[in-house]
């Protein structure tokens, strides 16, 4: 029987997980001043190389652990509020980068798995800002909708953009330390 996930596959994936909280309790800062609160951080670099060694479904449960994790400790100012969004956002990038990535596996399926994913959360997440900020933060929809194009938009394609490119440059130098090499009964038994 083929295990989905083995023992160093979940090990790799806890250990990302971890890294992505790391990497936002150490660089975090506002990409726009008039929106202070959204603020960039590399959390998602971890968690987009998890995705391109074990696939989207790796990709998701790291993100759903790093969101948790992070909600609950250096970002816990944002509360439920923030787990749900980062899961929201990261969830999206990772699904359709993972998937399209999944098919076309070299530089070229890299590069598109990253614009597709880039964008596709930066689309999600304007509909989740109209819907859920509302909500959670007690502001007018009519106040979100003013902030869609000047602000909310743009910081998660730049976001997104800059841990895409970063991803993209080295993922290939470090898979090799987090993909699963087939022992030489795998080899023999397919």
């Amino acid at each position: 029987m083929h295990k989905i996930f083995t023992t160093r596959k979940l090990a790799a994936m806890g250990i990302m997980a971890g890294i992505s909280v790391v990497l936002v309790f150490l660089i975090h800062f506002p990409i726009f001043p008039a929106a202070p609160f959204l603020e960039y951080d590399p959390a998602d670099i971890p968690i987009l190389i998890i995705t391109f060694a074990y696939g989207p479904i790796a990709g998701l449960l790291v993100t759903i652990v790093a969101s948790i994790i992070q909600g609950l400790t250096v970002s816990a100012q944002s509360g439920v509020y923030g787990i749900i969004m980062h899961i929201i956002s990261t969830g999206s990038f990772v699904l359709v980068a993972g998937v399209i990535y999944h098919f076309k596996r070299n530089r070229l399926g890299a590069g598109s798995a990253l614009v597709c994913g880039t964008i596709a959360s930066a689309a999600l997440m304007a509909v989740a800002n109209l819907i859920i900020t509302p909500i959670f933060m007690g502001v007018d929809i009519d106040i979100v909708r003013s902030m869609l194009l000047p602000v909310i938009i743009p910081f998660n394609l730049i976001k997104a953009g800059i841990n895409s490119l970063i991803t993209f440059f080295i993922y290939k130098r470090i898979s090799g330390l987090i993909k699963q090499r087939k022992t030489e009964s795998e080899q023999m038994n397919p």
